[in-house]
């Protein structure tokens, strides 16, 4: 291959990668958007099981047809388990707060994630910080306060359980990045789903369970459909594409969570919350663009 068409190629990966985290975090929203509204009508955890069910379902035939079903037991390892566990906990209190919050809102919250993860690394790992790092650190967290007023109107003990679960979320990804790569990204996946059927099954029982329309049964094997194509798309665009490079996109989610609020629920974020949401995206940027380093080659995906 000469070197013009490997630029070529090299590019192309590029843009695909662009893509893939776009269409990803797109497809993780209108996951969120048909779930809430389901919500309305379905007690919270018997929604999350039977979505989880269903999403167990889909990624164990994907893991079957790719032949990753010979190392389940791979999905037993206890760095997996604490990393589903992390992750179904967090995702059981995003959720949670999600039925109660305008859809933007707690999308902002939680993609605070990956700023939480870097203070976790640089307390817990050690990992050095710059002063730039700190300064997006701290301009990232009086972002999420202006998201979710403390002292105003927009303030409710949701908006606290949505945090709480981002910092579990921000847990959940520093736990991945000590698992063994040879572990195939679907059987983490499965774990972590078969994690949250778990604990929402459980839930459940403790709540109760109402009879369920077939057009919410429906709509939540759509939403559970969304949910595994978000899954592929972030896994297919992290081994093709440099994170430096595509991690900027995953903002693209605020777009789709506030133009999907506005068009379902009629929720527009107040003065305090679009400027929380600039300053969370300035931060995440300030950080990615702070840590750019020499391009490498991207991983073949699998």
């Amino acid at each position: 291959m000469t070197a013009p068409s490997l630029t070529l190629h090299t590019d192309t990966s590029r843009h695909r990668a662009i893509l893939m985290m776009a269409g990803a975090m797109g497809c993780f929203v209108v996951n969120d958007a048909l779930t809430k509204y389901v919500s309305q009508s379905v007690p919270s955890a018997q929604l999350i099981f039977l979505r989880g069910t269903m999403t167990v379902a889909m990624v164990l035939l994907l893991a079957r047809q790719q032949g990753a079903t010979r190392r389940l037991r791979d999905a037993l390892h206890p760095p997996v388990l604490w990393r589903s566990m992390a992750d179904a906990c967090g995702t059981v209190m995003y959720l949670f707060s999600l039925f109660h919050l305008p859809l933007g809102n707690a999308t902002a919250i939680n993609l605070a994630a990956p700023l939480f993860m870097t203070a976790f690394a640089v307390l817990f790992l050690r990992e050095r910080a710059s002063a730039v790092r700190w300064a997006c650190l701290v301009l990232g967290f009086a972002g999420v306060l202006c998201v979710v007023q403390p002292a105003g109107d927009g303030f409710n003990a949701w908006a606290l359980l949505c945090l709480a679960g981002t910092l579990l979320h921000a847990l959940r990804d520093l736990l991945t990045r000590r698992l063994d790569p040879a572990i195939p990204s679907l059987l983490i996946a499965l774990s972590t789903a078969l994690a949250l059927t778990l604990l929402a099954g459980l839930l459940s029982l403790l709540e109760g369970w109402q009879p369920i329309a077939w057009r919410d049964l429906g709509l939540l094997a759509l939403a559970a459909g969304f949910l595994v194509a978000a899954y592929l798309l972030l896994i297919r665009c992290l081994r093709l594409g440099e994170i430096s490079l595509t991690a900027p996109f995953r903002y693209s989610a605020l777009l789709y969570a506030v133009l999907l609020g506005y068009l379902v629920w009629g929720d527009v974020p107040n003065g305090w919350a679009w400027a929380g949401i600039a300053l969370l995206v300035a931060s995440g940027l300030a950080m990615v663009h702070s840590e750019r380093g020499p391009r490498t080659p991207a991983m073949p995906p699998r």
